[in-house]
């Protein structure tokens, strides 16, 4: 039986990579302060922990001092309370975030882990693929890593990453012609299955446009992602566009962007959305979707609509630093870079 992580030999084991985790913690610290950011910490329990269609959440009731209970969350992400911060005139700020989500447990994740999370006013979502490129050298460089690794994969955190549209990495890759099925919010999940069956990629008969899109991702696009170099997974179609704005030149697309190193996810990030109508229109069709799938549905965070209109152009970004300790570390799972993992 294996020995749990609080044994002393297994702790030994583990602490290297845990001392390596602090030491790429304090480096990042340093470099959003100069920077000029300021290092904010949200409040976890929110009113909503998000409104993604296939993120789910951890609830309590809080009993208010008349002893009338009211459901309560446990955030997702710090998005809503930092776009708040925005609103209210801060124009660079960060946060490592202890964030929860249910249905989550395997070598890539755990049911509550750190975000760093980290936004700039006024500035182009370029900008931040900037930053990731800066965070992987520190990571490195704190870690003493020369190299990435994870799953037989190596990435050199030092080289410049490469930017890959979603659409030329679907036709790269999965041989799909994605632009083809969609148009802005618009998509054919029927031109889609054609082609999947063209190339001999079996889903399921009820399988939507996105679920389609999702699992092509997995499958075919995501494990040549971030091998040699870092990969910007960039341009998603307006479908997939969470809470992105729409690109300039093309409406069909948005501006959202992942990074990958090794195969593995480590952020996503986008020029954010500051239209209320058009955010609210997005949050209730996923809502919609959850209850379809999993005959539950969260509530909207009303302030947060309304924050939006206050809210100044602006990009922001969400990296898992576990996964991030993970590859510097080259520790096979989330759990070896977390000090007190969930039980």
């Amino acid at each position: 039986m294996p020995r749990p992580f609080w044994h002393p030999d297994r702790h030994a084991d583990r602490r290297p990579a845990l001392l390596a985790r602090n030491r790429i913690q304090t480096a990042i610290r340093g470099w959003f302060t100069d920077e000029g950011f300021l290092e904010v910490d949200p409040s976890a329990l929110q009113t909503s922990p998000g409104n993604e269609a296939h993120l789910h959440a951890f609830s309590t009731q809080a009993i208010g001092n008349d002893g009338q209970p009211k459901t309560m969350y446990l955030h997702t992400s710090p998005e809503f309370a930092m776009k708040k911060l925005l609103a209210a005139g801060e124009t660079r700020i960060a946060t490592f975030a202890h964030v929860w989500r249910n249905r989550e447990r395997g070598p890539r994740h755990s049911p509550e882990f750190t975000m760093l999370e980290w936004y700039r006013a006024g500035e182009d979502y370029t900008v931040l693929m900037r930053d990731c490129a800066a965070i992987l050298q520190l990571a490195a460089q704190a870690a003493g890593a020369v190299r990435f690794f994870y799953n037989g994969v190596d990435c050199d955190p030092f080289a410049q990453p490469e930017r890959l549209s979603v659409s030329e990495a679907f036709t790269r890759f999965a041989g799909i012609d994605l632009l083809a099925t969609c148009d802005g919010a618009t998509t054919d999940a029927k031109a889609l299955r054609a082609q999947c069956d063209s190339i001999g990629f079996g889903v399921a008969a009820d399988d939507s446009w996105s679920d389609i899109v999702s699992k092509l991702l997995v499958a075919k696009v995501e494990p040549h992602l971030g091998h040699g170099r870092a990969t910007i997974l960039d341009r998603y179609p307006l479908a997939e566009a969470a809470l992105a704005r729409p690109t300039p030149d093309d409406p069909r697309l948005a501006e959202r962007f992942e990074l990958y190193a090794c195969g593995v996810e480590l952020a996503n990030g986008f020029g954010e959305l500051t239209d209320a109508t058009e955010q609210r229109r997005r949050f209730s069709a996923d809502m919609d979707l959850k209850e379809q799938l999993y005959g539950e549905r969260y509530p909207l965070d009303e302030d947060f609509l309304a924050a939006l209109d206050l809210m100044p152009p602006a990009s922001g970004i969400a990296l898992g630093f576990d996964r991030l300790v993970m590859l510097a570390t080259g520790a096979p799972k989330i759990d070896d870079v977390i000090w007190v993992p969930v039980g």
